[in-house]
């Protein structure tokens, strides 16, 4: 007699269904790997940029949150607003030295969607 263990590893195994996640994750991943020499810098700015711009929106936020419940002083609240802007203006020089758009700063994350 057969154990449950034997029966598992002896079972008919049926990869159909995952064919189709791997074939989408595998053009999920040859389209956004670029290991062109003359892109890298371009590329690893993108990244840089998309990591940037999604703590800059979770900041943001949070911030905002924060001033919701009111447990902020005046010049705290002055400071979290300048301090947003300063960085909004900031990304958008970078964003224009690198020649990379707003549509550019997000990653696909195949099966879970899109970071942004």
């Amino acid at each position: 007699m057969d154990s449950p263990a034997d029966k598992l590893l002896n079972a008919p195994l049926d990869l159909d269904p995952f064919a189709r996640d791997l074939r989408r994750l595998d053009d999920a991943l040859t389209g956004r790997v670029r290991a062109d020499p003359e892109n890298v810098e371009r590329g690893l700015a993108q990244l840089v940029l998309t990591i940037i711009e999604l703590l800059r929106q979770i900041m943001e936020r949070q911030a905002i949150r924060r001033v919701e419940a009111g447990g902020l002083d005046e010049a705290t609240v002055e400071r979290l607003g300048s301090t947003l802007m300063a960085l909004e203006s900031r990304m958008e020089e970078l964003k224009q030295a690198f020649g990379i758009e707003d549509e550019e700063l997000n990653l696909d994350l195949g099966p879970l969607g899109r970071l942004l």
